[in-house]
């Protein structure tokens, strides 16, 4: 062996070593870009860690906007008449009922209320209860602490019908349940009304609408 020989094999060595050294680190960068996620030393996959933005957080269960499921109960309401001035056409005439929240919270009304003529506010009911005007459809209304929402009551004049099918009495109380509930408010309120059982042939003659938010004014319903 010649004493040049040694000289040419030294680059050739330190060539090779870092092409080696350049082939495993180009390796590893490109993996690591392609798959988006790191390689344990075991050489198992790990699941990438995703941070979501604000906006973007997992949604919860939807809950309810208002209180419209928290109907108003006969405690909470106060129920009045309004007769002054009321207003009257084709024989009949139409008073608001305001039904107002004296509770501390707010609560809902929705449909119509029940009504009838009784002889006391613990006597018996007079005549047939009034029907329910399909011209007002119900709708829930949601009453504030203080807020007052109506329902337009009619009553028809007794003399527009036969006294044998009417029999006309004075009465001096209204009996009034609140959509959904039980119990009953009694209203101081006079008129002549209907004490017979009437056929429904004849008509109605008393009538309520669904209630609907704010409170009555006289003559409202015509």
């Amino acid at each position: 062996m010649t004493p040049s020989a040694h000289p040419a094999r030294r680059p050739l060595a330190a060539a090779a070593l870092v092409c080696g050294v350049l082939l495993v680190a180009a390796c590893g960068s490109t993996e690591s870009t392609t798959s988006g996620q790191a390689l344990s030393a075991s050489g198992a996959q790990s699941a990438p860690v995703v941070s979501l933005p604000p906006s973007a957080s997992p949604a919860g269960p939807a809950m309810p906007s208002g209180t419209a499921g928290n109907a108003c109960t006969s405690s909470e309401l106060k129920v009045a008449i309004v007769t002054g001035s009321g207003g009257a056409a084709a024989g009949s005439t139409y008073y608001p009922l305001n039904f107002t929240n004296t509770s501390g919270s707010s609560c809902t009304l929705d449909g119509y209320p029940g009504v009838s003529f009784v002889t006391s506010p613990s006597g018996t009911q007079i005549g047939r209860p009034a029907t329910r005007n399909p011209a007002v459809h119900p709708a829930s209304v949601t009453l504030a602490p203080g807020a007052t929402a109506h329902a337009t009551l009619q009553v028809v004049d007794a003399q527009n019908y036969s006294a044998s099918a009417c029999n006309p009495v004075t009465a001096h109380w209204l009996r009034v349940f609140a959509p959904n509930q039980a119990t009953a408010s009694q209203v101081s309120f006079t008129a002549l009304v209907c004490s017979g059982n009437m056929s429904s042939s004849l008509g109605s003659p008393l009538s309520v609408d669904a209630i609907t938010a704010g409170a009555g004014r006289a003559g409202q319903g015509l």
